[in-house]
């Protein structure tokens, strides 16, 4: 079932939870007020239905599919939804076509949405300049990636970025209160008492993405067997079933982020630079070998003769690392 349309069969039984709740208006979206907050550029031209070119950049659950959502329900025009893991450079083409054709014949736009836009290499992004370039079609496209890595520089610079901000604790509550006390289309049909322990764990562990809090939500009310009464209860251990704390997901770019703390901590603080060092290796899952350069090269060129012996102790750690492993 595509995303912006709703057919007959689709009930809330088949569908999940953080998808029956999707905002359709700025009013309902949750979050992300200095994009979208009153007076802000992208607020302006959603509800005046003069959105051009953008690019929404930010991590997963922020909100990125559901502004599109939004403005698919705002615009007057055509909108179309790709997914760049599925569509091909036929898909694009075809969507340019008809887009050529509605405005030409009937002077309708066609936004297209290209969710995933990362996952297109750079030949298929550039089947897209020419549309974007003429005004044949206007683009949207999301990423969790950073663009500047991932989106062709020609294609960014047709598109204006709004970058979105982790959500909170805060905004996970907020999504899942309006869940339970919504009987239309969220968990206010059953008879439900989640405890604020379990609330505040969820919101907790889905670590600002709010499809993974509403799912979580979900997962425990329809598994939890009522008591004699009828009653659904949601506790935190229950709700500690449900989720589970989330991996640490690291980009390229995050990963030189890293390294470069890395080497200015040594500067400064060797208690840093271990933290650095743990972090990466335990957390993110890099090489310890990466770092273990890293140590040398800043032994030779930032410490130097202030202290000969880091060089000799940088490269006896090489050694050690080469003939036992890591060993945490």
């Amino acid at each position: 079932m595509d995303l912006f349309s709703y057919s007959q069969e689709s009930t809330p039984s088949n569908r999940l939870l953080a998808d029956r709740l999707r905002p359709t208006s700025l009013d309902e979206y949750i979050g992300q007020e200095h994009v979208v907050g009153p007076g802000k550029l992208l607020r302006r031209a959603i509800e005046a239905d003069q959105v051009s070119s953008i690019l929404l950049y930010g991590p997963p659950g922020c909100g990125k599919t559901t502004l599109a959502h939004i403005i698919s329900q705002h615009t007057q025009g055509d909108f179309v939804r790709l997914n760049a893991v599925e569509a091909s450079v036929k898909d694009v083409r075809e969507v340019i076509d008809r887009a050529q054709t509605n405005k030409s014949m009937y002077g309708k736009k066609t936004i297209l949405f290209l969710d995933e836009v990362h996952r297109f290499n750079s030949s298929r992004q550039d089947a897209l300049l020419p549309a974007v370039e003429k005004g044949t079609i206007v683009f949207i496209g999301a990423t969790t990636e950073n663009p500047f890595h991932y989106v062709n520089g020609a294609l960014m610079s047709r598109s204006t970025l709004f970058q979105l901000e982790a959500l909170t604790q805060e905004h996970s509550l907020a999504a899942m209160r309006r869940a339970l006390g919504d009987a239309g289309k969220g968990l206010g049909y059953m008879q439900l008492q989640v405890d604020e322990a379990a609330l505040d764990h969820i919101a907790s562990m889905a670590n600002g993405d709010i499809r993974r809090a509403l799912n979580a939500l979900e997962l425990a009310a329809l598994t939890t067997p009522p008591l004699a009464d009828g009653t659904v209860h949601v506790t935190l251990e229950v709700a500690e079933e449900s989720i589970r704390r989330p991996i640490v997901k690291a980009d390229e770019s995050t990963q030189y982020d890293v390294l470069s703390a890395f080497h200015k901590s040594i500067r400064g603080s060797s208690d840093a630079a271990l933290f650095w060092f743990l972090y990466a290796v335990e957390k993110l899952g890099m090489d310890p070998m990466t770092f273990i350069r890293r140590l040398i090269a800043a032994s030779s060129e930032d410490i130097g003769l202030a202290n000969p012996q880091a060089m000799v102790q940088a490269v006896s750690a090489l050694e050690a690392y080469r003939n036992n492993g890591w060993a945490p």
